[in-house]
């Protein structure tokens, strides 16, 4: 799973669902959010999931909220009001397997 999470490239978001199904875990979006929650590793870019909606999971305006906003900012996607565009069900997929994914 944490392998799942790494392979969302700079500048995109995924859903926890998503990130599920792609560690082969389907239906285990809470687990990716526990999994989340409990690796401290520096290098994990925890930021890039959010809910399925494109919301950020942290309450508003908690230091949690306000981190992932700045950190997803920083790498050039727009977050309004707690939310992000969500790419198309396959366009993270596309992007990190498709046959472009190889250039």
């Amino acid at each position: 799973m944490v392998d799942a999470i790494r392979a969302v490239p700079a500048g995109r978001v995924a859903g926890y669902g998503h990130i599920a199904r792609r560690a082969g875990l389907p239906g285990r979006a809470r687990m990716v959010a526990r999994v989340l929650r409990e690796h401290d590793g520096p290098t994990l870019p925890w930021h890039r999931i959010v809910r399925s909606d494109g919301r950020i999971a942290f309450p508003d305006g908690s230091p949690g909220f306000e981190e992932q906003v700045r950190r997803l900012r920083a790498e050039g996607v727009t977050v309004v009001r707690g939310r992000v565009r969500m790419p198309a069900d396959d366009g993270l997929d596309a992007v990190l397997w498709g046959p472009d994914a190889r250039d």
